[in-house]
């Protein structure tokens, strides 16, 4: 006899509107096992996830736990049914300890019956059984995000959780600190535990996953052994056809400096310094990669380069002219006009207009060019030719450019922004998160794209939380941390290299001057 299920999901369906975000979803996951969910954006698979965890309910179909049809009202019932969920965003408040974080939402517990020395108690043996250690007293705000993320774990476990869903959980860890997750994940699962892991990493699945389902466009295409399966065919399944995994490029021929920043500080509204004495250069011709944990001064740098942010102090020379960045009133219609393009992280509070058209959007920041305009008035003619040609050369779906933005996946978004800024043919191109929610085919695409500007002699920097997108597509990586540049690294840049300079351990190949031996 068989060993019942820890999860069955039977025919499920879930629609929003017109939208079918799930389509007759069966799912059998193993009781003990780690069990991948894959797919592009709007696949179906939070949704669905969602449902299990008690966020939606489906309009119809059964949820089978342990053998048993249940219910599941809402989320206090998926903990009470032993399903935990761990988000992508944490849940925890800042200014409370980890014994409180952990605690709160379960004062109602047996344990909380002894007062917090029971719930200090319980949460050790957590700690030790699941190597998921970290001090009960420590402030949230004070944890570097691998430690957060285990007390979310934590969480969970002392809610006796049976099963674990983890959504997109490596987003914001170094890849040390993904490395351990990986491991606490192995210990789970030998103690017992499912997890359900959401990941649009292939490499992770590969690495961590006993089983792996495909969605597409809502439905469920395939489940596979991860052993049986390969990164190649995973990527063919979720986009429906062949997909190259790597970056294709020639060796890069960089010429002279296009843009050098010396001694760049940049101080918050809190009076914090966010970017600390930072030099930097990018060459005509060479694309150069920022690396580094979100959060260590990546964003302020290039919204200061970009002209959004007030710099504190600093030199910027682009194209020959020195800026004095700490005096300078320069604004980021300024730095357009001076050949600089900027695609930002945030495409949503940056680069679009959700409520505008897809043509609007399309020349937003260069709507005041002399292509589009005829005396006072703007010639939607032609700003539609050029919405029209954009789309055909980006592939952006659908092809039409009279839809409002907010109708548009994450992926083609992105495809309007780098469109718009790649093609006012910029010598100089900041890119924040090229890729940032983008579905693996237009991943493709965009590298694509960004390789082709460098070998017409552009100069690039690049900012990506993806180290491998950074190794991939970067001539050479410089790594921030806490605001500083503190490593240099070639094409070749080493894995393990590169994680220990995002941890904060001093690269002892950097001299003096700054530069490497």
């Amino acid at each position: 006899m068989s060993e019942i299920p820890a999860i069955e999901l039977r025919k499920i369906n879930k629609s929003f509107g017109p939208v079918h975000a799930n389509k007759d979803i069966d799912l059998v996951v193993k009781k003990g096992s780690i069990h991948g969910i894959i797919g592009e954006n709007g696949a179906g698979k939070s949704t669905l996830m969602s449902i299990l965890y008690g966020f939606y309910h489906a309009d119809d179909g059964d949820i089978i736990i342990k053998g048993k049809k249940v219910t599941i009202a809402d989320s206090k019932a998926a903990i009470g049914m032993g399903i935990g969920m761990v988000h992508q965003h944490f849940m925890l408040v800042d200014n409370f300890s980890v014994l409180e974080n952990v605690v709160l939402g379960a004062e109602d517990s047996a344990l909380l019956a002894g007062g917090l020395s029971r719930a200090r108690t319980e949460l050790k043996r957590l700690e030790e059984e699941y190597e998921l250690r970290v001090d009960p007293e420590a402030l949230i705000q004070d944890l570097p995000v691998g430690l957060q993320q285990r007390v979310e774990i934590l969480k969970a476990l002392y809610r006796s959780a049976e099963v674990l869903i983890l959504d997109e959980p490596t987003g914001v860890l170094t890849p040390a600190e993904a490395d351990h997750l990986f491991k606490i994940l192995d210990v789970l699962k030998n103690q017992g535990k499912t997890v359900l892991l959401i990941t649009h990493k292939l490499r992770e699945i590969m690495a961590v996953t006993d089983t792996v389902s495909v969605m597409r466009r809502g439905e469920m295409v395939a489940t596979r052994e991860t052993g049986n399966t390969s990164m190649e065919e995973l990527a063919e399944l979720m986009v429906g056809r062949s997909v190259l995994l790597r970056v294709d490029k020639e060796p890069a021929q960089p010429e002279a400096p296009v843009m050098e920043v010396e001694n760049l500080t940049v101080t918050d509204s809190r009076g914090v310094q966010v970017v600390k004495d930072v030099s930097l250069s990018v060459r005509a011709g060479e694309i150069v990669g920022i690396a580094g944990v979100s959060g260590n001064g990546q964003s302020e740098l290039l919204e200061t380069l970009s002209g959004i942010r007030r710099a504190t102090s600093g030199t910027l020379k682009i194209h020959g002219e020195s800026i004095d960045l700490g005096t300078s009133t320069l604004d980021a219609a300024d730095m357009r006009k001076k050949n600089m393009g900027h695609v930002p992280e945030d495409r949503h509070r940056m680069g679009l207009i959700n409520s505008f058209t897809e043509y609007e959007n399309s020349i937003l920041g260069y709507h005041r060019d002399p292509a589009y305009s005829r005396g006072l008035l703007m010639d939607l003619a032609a700003i539609k030719k050029n919405a029209v040609a954009e789309i055909e050369k980006y592939d952006i779906r659908p092809p039409n450019p009279m839809l409002k933005t907010a109708n548009f996946s994450g992926g083609n978004q992105q495809k309007i922004v780098l469109a718009r800024e790649i093609e006012r043919d910029p010598e100089v191109l900041l890119i924040g998160q090229p890729t940032r929610g983008v579905d693996i085919g237009a991943i493709e695409f965009i590298h694509r794209r960004i390789v082709e500007l460098r070998d017409a002699g552009k100069g690039i920097l690049l900012v990506s939380v993806e180290l491998d997108e950074i190794r991939a597509l970067s001539d050479r990586v410089l790594v921030m941390f806490d605001g500083k540049i503190v490593g240099e690294r070639g094409s070749n840049a080493d894995e393990g290299e590169l994680g220990l300079l995002m941890a904060g351990v001093e690269d002892n190949r950097m001299t003096a001057e700054g530069g490497v031996q």
